[in-house]
């Protein structure tokens, strides 16, 4: 068994110290305890996108771990690097599946940033939609032309190009923006009243009868 599948399973909890904002979050009866691949993927680009939002990403990221007191399952920048290596379109990919904790953290994380820029995410899909109402390209408006170029960015680097969709992805920008502008509506949909929850959820969907 390689190191980072030990870690991978070191970090889930005891049942009696499960964190609080775990019991919003139900289980579901799945094979191994272990989620689906294109969960780990979703959840991660989801985080991607995040990071493309604001400087500093994953540093407020391990701050919303410790805020949540999920810092046992999430420990450091590493450990949360190596849960994130488990989306298959990672140039790291780990081959690794992340329990349901593991899961949940990241949701829990993801979701508590989203509502924390609720304001910004909201602002730039409005801004989307004036750009192209008025046929500007999404460039013209500088707040949504650095989110586009960091996600780019972050996008470029991280996801390996000998997969079929990254390579289509990296092949037209135009629809590369236009992923990235679909997870900011899907951000702002998680940011939400009972946004964990029901972001949660809804990554079962068809997985579970």
């Amino acid at each position: 068994m390689s190191h980072s599948a030990t870690v991978m399973q070191d970090q889930s909890s005891p049942e009696e110290s499960k964190p609080l904002v775990f019991e919003q979050l139900p289980d579901f009866p799945i094979s191994g305890q272990r989620v689906a691949v294109k969960i780990q993927q979703k959840i991660d680009l989801m985080l991607l996108a995040l990071e493309a939002l604001e400087l500093g990403g994953s540093e407020y990221m391990l701050a919303t771990a410790l805020t949540l007191q999920i810092k046992n399952i999430i420990k450091n920048r590493v450990i949360l690097w190596r849960l994130r290596c488990s989306n298959p379109w990672r140039r790291s990919y780990s081959r690794d599946r992340l329990t349901l904790e593991q899961a949940k953290a990241l949701v829990a994380i993801a979701t508590f940033r989203a509502s924390q820029l609720k304001v910004l995410i909201r602002q730039l899909l409005i801004a989307e939609h004036q750009m192209k109402e008025k046929g500007f390209p999404l460039e013209s408006n500088f707040r949504l032309s650095e989110y586009l170029e960091r996600f780019r960015a972050h996008f470029t680097s991280r996801m390996n190009p000998r997969r079929a969709k990254v390579a289509f992805y990296l092949a037209h920008e135009s629809e590369l923006n236009e992923f990235a502008l679909s997870l900011l509506r899907e951000l702002l949909f998680c940011g939400g009243i009972k946004g964990m929850e029901r972001f949660w959820i809804s990554l079962f969907d068809g997985e579970v009868e």
